[in-house]
């Protein structure tokens, strides 16, 4: 069951991903970005809770990652860096987001090993 919500995930986070002709406001993305971090960070709690072989450190290092990326990323749509580009900036910050959330859902994936 927990494989099935990590696939969820992976399909989830390219939400965040817009189209080039309309750009989401800041809110939605927030939004998104809350979401999205949610769920992993449930999911985290679920694979802790029924795979008794798992590591407290590594669980709690995901816990402190999740809500690190989650703080970094929302911050980060609030303050856009200057001379940049909107449309850019933003595309940069959601494609950073992929990939960091990514990473996570691969190492939870890797918990149940």
């Amino acid at each position: 069951m927990a494989l099935i919500s990590v696939q969820v995930l992976h399909v989830q986070t390219n939400f965040i991903h817009y189209t080039p002709t309309t750009m989401p406001n800041r809110k939605d993305l927030k939004k998104s970005i809350n979401s999205i971090c949610s769920d992993v960070f449930a999911e985290c709690v679920a694979m802790s809770l029924y795979h008794g072989n798992t590591d407290e450190a590594n669980v709690d290092a995901l816990f402190s990652s999740i809500l690190a990326i989650r703080t970094d990323f929302i911050s980060r749509i609030s303050h856009p860096e200057p001379g940049m580009k909107k449309k850019d900036y933003y595309d940069h910050l959601a494609n950073a987001f992929t990939e960091q959330i990514s990473e996570v859902i691969d190492q939870i994936c890797n918990m149940s090993e």
